[in-house]
């Protein structure tokens, strides 16, 4: 079984990080979405808030599981079988950032942790939960953006 580690802080998950989850099921048995602390943003939810949204939007999908932890990536990873992780590009501006994470990781992992790069299809190359934030904030429709399941609770903490 081909396992792969898709790490991300998911604050709130959305349909750009659903495409890049929907696109590593096509290529592995099994997903593991890891639900990471981002210390350089402010989060609108808890770990434990996010870990939630994702198991709810997967309920129905034995392929995915959901993990947290305060450990590397790739340590992360290691523990859970992986032998890659996925990241997301929406174009050029992730890609040198990306290539660094990659490298890190490799290194870091003395070459046993490789990093496949996926696109976002494009209606989602300009999403990030950033931007969704920013356009719930104006309180414009964000349902383009995201799940019902997340609209509702993004109305329940702004309440």
């Amino acid at each position: 079984m081909t396992k792969v580690l898709y790490p991300g802080s998911f604050d709130p998950i959305t349909k750009g990080h659903m495409n890049i989850i929907n696109q590593a099921l096509e290529l592995f048995d099994e997903v593991v979405v890891a639900v990471l602390p981002n210390p350089a943003k402010k989060s609108m939810f808890t770990i434990e808030e996010r870990m939630s949204l994702v198991q709810q939007i997967y309920k129905d999908n034995p392929k995915v599981t959901v993990v947290t932890s305060n450990s590397a990536s790739v340590d992360i990873a290691e523990a859970h079988n992986c032998k890659s992780i996925i990241r997301g590009l929406r174009g050029l501006s992730d890609y040198d950032y990306e290539v660094q994470i990659a490298q890190t990781n490799k290194e870091i992992s003395n070459g046993k942790v490789n990093t496949i790069c996926l696109f976002a299809d494009k209606e989602y190359q300009f999403l990030s939960s950033s931007i969704v934030k920013e356009v719930f904030r104006i309180n414009k429709d964000i349902s383009k953006y995201v799940t019902p399941e997340v609209i509702k609770a993004m109305q329940d903490k702004n309440n």
